[in-house]
């Protein structure tokens, strides 16, 4: 394309520009916008390049000049590559070895049948255990023979918070002298628990908000003292038992083995009641409509109680559960966006509660209006909902209207919807017309006239729900496992088998049957010990195995990595949350959530590990049910670790002499070799400092031999072949070759077997990559892509230069070794070089010229001559970048480019690790750098915006100085739930080059692109712009918080994702007895609870803890 030279003459400098302020962190990102026409959306791309004009004696290069310029790009990477990188090298390395290893193969049916068998296995021992305590606690509650008179002196037992409160000198206990007879216990330590612990006895945790002293709680502790022995006995039989917990539904909490309790700081709200996994196994699922009377009577503390208590009341349900709230006066409305039952999953909790705290007291009180909102709810089947124990709980202060007939519309004569009544606040009105509508429908009727006496009554209900449990007797005696959560004792994440227990207790012979649940017994798996049963490294770097549960969300998965955890929160990341969501997941999700076995291959979008990249792959996906849980196991392998590499060392003495080369005696010759930090025998140290693991390593195989019991033998074996192999790589290729020639820093090389190779040894010291290849970023992205992959430096590296070796920064350039042995291919090692970035800076601006090499002078180009722009000579009036396929910058024609603040623009962009829970997906937004040579992909906005502001740097480079850090915020900060929105760029299928002229205003614009052949690299040369006439919009790669958890988030619960809930509900019972529904306030209130507890709400201040409010069982 023929392009005219620029106009000779004096031209008038243009407007001043004033340079705009970078957004600070608390300012809103732009929504993604739909794509542009090419003219409107180029102009902002590269108009804030402008320098002075160009001469006149130049024009932009024509396009066949750029391709050469491309060309000799790919020939010097290419070269490099062949002559340093050793691919071909080590492919023959590895084919002379041949004798030394054996090629197995993974096979996805088997492997995850097998896998799914042990798992049923280890669930099904927690089964049994959890059998025999339920059975045993209905048997010893009984046999129990109820006190009135009992004392606090009268039972002995280990109190979990005595410590903490002796400790203490404003506690209770100590305050007025504890009566009660506290033992005192030594511990141990124990690794499985990470905790201290004693195996002798159990534990005891009875929340703050209730008196330890009353009657019912010590009663309570007197018949469950019987279960000690039997959580002994439990763990005889299986040494591998976690935590095993009672949870009372009066409070109380026994556990086994004993441990102190982990008091907080402020004070603890910890009730078992409150749990994930008791809620679960209290009660079958509920669907749930909370109505609130917001009339002008209800105002002042009155509606800061309500508030409060429904929140509180949220708090009790769980994913298996759907909810809506509204409010009423003389109408009533939905407080937030959804106007349709949700799922009760944190995110939608959490958008109730910011909704609850609007509400405004005004107008005349309409209980008809309310109560018909919430029958039509109910009634609505074209929505997914839980469709079990229908229940509406209504919060006022108090009113005459009974509503009957809206009863005998829309429940009578089956009743079945139950009606919860509360009563809030401290008045005069009569409650009657409250208890009448409870008790007319299968209900309860609650006094609230305090905020101490909010928890208690708003979790309450669930006595209720359970009689139909409790009166289907055996039938209803199913385990359940819980989703994953985070354990108060400190296991971590696990997941909890429940099983409730019933009272099987009568007045007398003739009696109806009790119909009281007594609580739920449940046991831990921690997630960890779940995962020891899928294979570690046979899978390769990017294989993985995951599970899901009936919601859909992942109980294990390479990506359920939660920063931050809450333990009142469960954490629930669905399946397409934790990976990128496409129509062959949907499927793959909803075939397991049927419970369903499959085999898939298909084409998806990953993550990088480092989340800075996104790649398109193949995976194979294979999935089984595991029996008798709620849960499916799959397992995904790409083509490549279908097969893979396992060792054959049976000669010792080539074991030692492959050995020799991980002594550090050898690393000055050898190069430095990092180890992979894998578990390789039973009494190996951990550290996380590699040299000491090295050392700890190397001690440890002067005692054992590779093929000994106590170590993995495979983990081992593959470790010393590969140190071998890598080690005849620099003999044949690394040792004889001068770095510095090519401008670079060093090798390397990366096994599977969990080898990191660095020559020559200095260079280890500016090593910063992972020493666990699966866990290193360029490793894994080496193997699903073909060609040279370049990986820029990052933040740390670029912010520190004067720490490093010779004041050097790097480029890391990769590139998988793939072998073909017996027609089976696989890629066990990845080989690769550290390019100098300012050396090649430099050559990247002679290969990008005119010159043929870089002690050739500059050409000139004479006033009367007509000459080609280039990339070096005309710095200053045409830009030239290389960019990856994240749009990182690689390398640039501009010299201030290497400036700090210049680079400070990588690290405001660069992904930050996430802040959430797991609990809500984080948005990711996947555009592409596809199509380069098309319209598509230069007129989508999301995918030019990272290059935008690459561009906008070059000359407004103070405009990317680094956004403050955030501080890690409060406790209750770090604990609460967010959605994170990322976004990545990648190269989807693409030509050649594209080139394009813009206008903008008065302004004509050349550029050109041009895609590296073997490599993740565009070369991008553009001509700075004469005028600045177009605004400029920019989009951040920097992951930044969703507001209100997400701006979708009441378009979403619109299109619910497939889920099923569990099989059998019980919420009928034609023997239930409902004479027993509510008489208000059952326990006297602590006067310094309540006032302590009040100024908590009214002041927002953590109170002294005043365990005085006595519990009672009311049903």
């Amino acid at each position: 394309m023929a392009v005219p030279a620029r106009s000779c003459g004096s031209s008038s400098p243009g407007p001043a520009r004033t340079a705009r302020p970078w957004p600070g962190p608390g300012a809103r990102r732009p929504a993604p916008r739909t794509p542009r026409p090419l003219l409107l959306l180029l102009p902002p791309l590269l108009l804030p390049l402008l320098a002075a004009p160009g001469t006149c004696a130049y024009s932009f290069p024509q396009q066949h000049t750029m391709q050469h310029w491309a060309r000799r790009l790919e020939q010097e990477i290419d070269g490099v590559m062949r002559i340093f990188g050793g691919v071909q090298q080590l492919r023959e390395i590895y084919k002379d070895n041949r004798n030394l290893f054996e090629v197995q193969e993974n096979e996805p049916q088997k492997l995850v049948e097998k896998v799914a068998g042990d798992i049923e296995n280890l669930l099904d021992r927690k089964v049994q255990a959890l059998q025999r305590l339920a059975n045993a606690a209905e048997n010893f509650q009984k046999a129990h023979r109820w006190q009135d008179n009992i004392k606090e002196e009268d039972i002995m037992y280990y109190d979990a918070k005595a410590d903490a409160e002796l400790d203490d000198p404003e506690s209770e206990d100590v305050e007025r002298g504890s009566k009660t007879s506290t033992l005192r216990l030594d511990f141990v330590e124990d690794p499985n628990f990470k905790n201290k612990v004693n195996y002798s006895y159990t534990a005891v945790q009875i929340p703050t908000d209730i008196y330890k002293g009353s009657t019912v709680i010590l009663n309570e502790l007197n018949w469950t003292e019987a279960l000690e022995n039997v959580f002994i006995e439990n763990r005889r039989q299986d040494p591998s038992l976690l935590w095993q917990v009672f949870g009372s539904a009066t409070g109380v909490t026994r556990y086994y083995p004993a441990t102190p309790w982990r008091a907080p700081k402020k004070i603890d709200l910890y009730d078992v009641r409150r749990r994930p996994w008791y809620i679960q196994g209290a009660s079958s699922p509920k669907d749930m409509v909370i109505i609130v009377d917001v009339s002008g009577s209800v105002s002042g503390l009155t509606l800061k109680l309500m508030k409060t208590s429904v929140c509180e009341m949220l708090d009790t349900l769980s994913d298996d559960d759907y909810v809506n709230v509204a409010s009423f006066n003389e109408k009533a409305q939905p407080v937030s966006c959804f106007t349709h039952l949700v799922q009760a999953n944190v995110r939608n909790k959490k958008v109730f509660k910011e909704a609850v705290q609007g509400m405004v007291a005004k107008g005349t009180t309409g209980y008809k209006a309310g109560f018909e909102y919430a029958f039509d709810q109910l009634q609505n089947s074209n929505i997914t909902r839980a469709n079990c124990n229908k229940m509406i709980m209504m919060f006022t202060d108090g009113g005459e209207d009974r509503v009957q007939d809206i009863f005998e519309k829309y429940n009578w004569p089956n009743r079945t919807v139950r009606v919860f009544t509360f009563s809030v606040g401290q008045h005069n009105y009569d409650v009657t017309p409250l208890q009448w509508m409870a008790c007319a429908n299968k209900g309860y009727y609650f006094e609230i006239p305090s905020i101490g006496a909010i928890r208690i009554n708003t979790q309450e209900y669930l006595d209720v729900l359970g009689r139909p449990m409790v009166l289907a007797g055996k039938e209803a005696k199913q385990v359940q496992w819980t989703n994953v959560y985070e354990d108060a004792l400190g296991l971590g994440l696990v997941v909890t088998g429940t099983l409730p227990v019933f009272n099987l207790t009568q007045d007398s012979p003739g009696e109806k049957k009790n119909q009281l649940i007594l609580g739920v017994m449940g046991i831990d798996v921690a997630l960890s010990d779940i995962k020891r049963l899928t294979p570690n490294y046979t899978l390769g770097a990017n294989g993985y195995v995951f599970a899901i549960n009936l919601n859909g969300y992942v109980l294990l998965h390479p990506n359920l990595k939660p920063q931050t955890t809450n333990f009142r929160e469960p954490v629930t990341l669905d399946f397409l949350d934790a990976e990128l969501e496409d129509e062959n997941k949907e499927e793959i999700r909803r075939s397991m959530i049927d419970g369903n076995k499959g085999h898939k291959q298909i084409r998806t979008l990953v993550k990088s590990l480092d989340e800075r990249y996104i790649d398109e792959v193949t995976r194979n996906y294979t999935w089984v049910p595991i029996r008798s849980t709620n849960y499916s196991l799959g397992l995904v392998l790409p083509p490549y670790s279908t097969f893979y590499l396992q060792a054959n060392l049976s000669d010792q003495i080539l074991q030692v002499k492959y050995f020799e080369f991980l002594l550090p005696s050898s690393f000055e010759s050898e190069g430095h070799v990092f180890i992979a930090p894998r578990e390789y025998c039973k009494d190996l140290n951990a550290s996380d400092n590699n040299t000491e693991f090295l050392k700890n390593f190397i001690e440890l195989m002067e005692k054992v031999t590779p093929d000994s019991k106590q170590c993995n033998n495979f983990l081992l074996h593959n470790l010393i072949l590969d140190t071998g192999i890598t080690q005849q790589l620099v003999e044949r290729v690394w040792r004889d070759q001068d770095l510095n020639t090519y401008s670079l820093l060093a090798v390397f090389a990366a096994t599977d077997g969990g080898i990191t190779r660095i020559f020559p040894n200095k260079a280890a010291e500016d090593w910063t990559e992972n020493p666990e290849p699966f866990n290193a970023s360029f490793y894994r992205r080496s193997l699903d892509n073909h060609g040279y992959i370049f990986k820029p430096p990052h933040q740390d590296t670029l912010l520190r230069p004067l720490e490093l070796e010779n004041d050097t920064v790097g480029i890391l350039v990769s590139t998988a070794v793939e072998l073909s042995l017996g027609g089976h291919m696989l890629r066990p090692a990845v080989v690769g070089v550290k390019l100098d970035l300012e050396a090649w800076a430099e050559k990247f601006k002679v290969l990008a010229s005119n010159r043929t090499h870089q002690d050739q002078p500059q050409k000139q180009c004479g006033p009367s001559s007509h000459c080609e722009m280039d990339c070096e000579v005309n710095n200053e009036d045409l830009l030239c970048v290389l960019i990856d396929d994240g749009g990182f910058l690689v390398l640039s024609n501009q010299n201030h480019q290497w400036d700090q603040e210049s680079f400070d623009y990588q690290a405001a962009c660069a992904p930050q690790p996430p802040g959430n829970l797991g609990a809500a997906p984080r948005g990711v937004f996947v555009p592409t750098i596809a199509d380069v040579l098309n319209l598509a992909w230069w007129t989508s906005a999301a995918a030019w915006s990272l290059f935008q502001q690459l561009l906008y740097g070059l000359i407004y480079h103070s405009w990317f100085q680094a956004e403050p850090a955030e501080a890690e915020g409060s406790p209750e900060a770090r604990a609460s739930s967010c959605v994170m929105k990322q976004t990545q760029y990648y190269f989807g299928s693409v030509n050649a080059s594209y080139n394009a002229i813009i206008d903008c205003g008065n302004c004509s614009r050349l550029f050109h692109a041009q895609r590296l052949t073997n490599t993740n690299l565009l070369f991008v040369v553009a001509e700075k712009p004469l005028c600045s006439q177009c605004e400029a919009g920019w989009l951040l790669q920097k992951e930044a918080h969703c507001p209100a958890d997400g701006p979708e988030q009441c378009e979403l619960v619109q299109r619910p994702r497939y889920r099923r809930g569990p099989h059998i509900c019980f919420d009928y019972n034609a023997t239930e007895d409902t004479s027993d529904c509510g008489r208000g306030a059952s326990f006297p209130p602590s006067l310094g609870v309540l006032v302590s507890l009040q100024l908590l709400l009214l002041l927002g201040l953590p109170p002294r803890p005043q365990p005085q409010v006595h519990a009672s069982r009311r049903l």
